[in-house]
């Protein structure tokens, strides 16, 4: 069988992936809220969540360089693809159209982390919102990240965002709304 007869569905190099799932608590301050920030974080993941570090001082918000004003964790596999599951669920199975980028990401976030099944409402802890950022890769992408001979991903075998909505639809029974 030649290349010209297998179809885009054959070809193992042209099969869209997850790559990772990365959700993000931004604060924008330090201190208590913070580090139960990243208590929850690390109870709904599962994963070691990392601080976030502000680039640059805005002093109407009262942040400084360097300060850390949120927390992140960045989830692959079975582990992103358990917690994606999860949050699709809360958000039921529904996302906007141009959350979707023209790279095969999509982004959208959640106003309360107690909507997520199995999450419980603590006072101590609070209500956090979160961002979700889902990061769609086919077979081949470590070129453009690996040390030796990097070189970028040519515009034919990068995800497109048709693709990527096609890759939600049948692999989490996500429906499509305008937006």
């Amino acid at each position: 069988m030649t290349e010209s007869t297998l179809s885009v569905n054959q070809n193992p190099m042209r099969k869209v992936k997850l790559a990772k799932v990365t959700v993000n608590i931004g604060l924008g301050e330090s201190g208590d809220r913070l580090q139960k920030a990243y208590q929850l974080l690390q109870e709904l993941t599962g994963a070691k969540p990392v601080y976030t570090i502000s680039k640059k001082t805005i002093r109407e918000f009262g942040i400084r360089k360097g300060q850390e004003i949120g927390v992140k964790v960045t989830l692959r596999g079975t582990q992103a693809e358990g917690f994606l599951r999860k949050v699709l669920e809360a958000i039921g199975y529904r996302l906007k159209k141009s959350s979707f980028d023209e790279y095969g990401n999509v982004s959208f976030g959640i106003a309360e982390h107690v909507i997520l099944p199995g999450a419980r409402y603590d006072p101590e802890i609070g209500i956090f919102g979160m961002d979700i950022a889902i990061t769609l890769e086919r077979a081949g992408y470590r070129i453009s990240r690996r040390r030796r001979k990097k070189t970028r991903i040519p515009r034919r075998h990068r995800v497109t965002k048709e693709e990527a909505m096609e890759f939600l639809r049948n692999n989490f029974n996500v429906q499509l709304v305008e937006g």
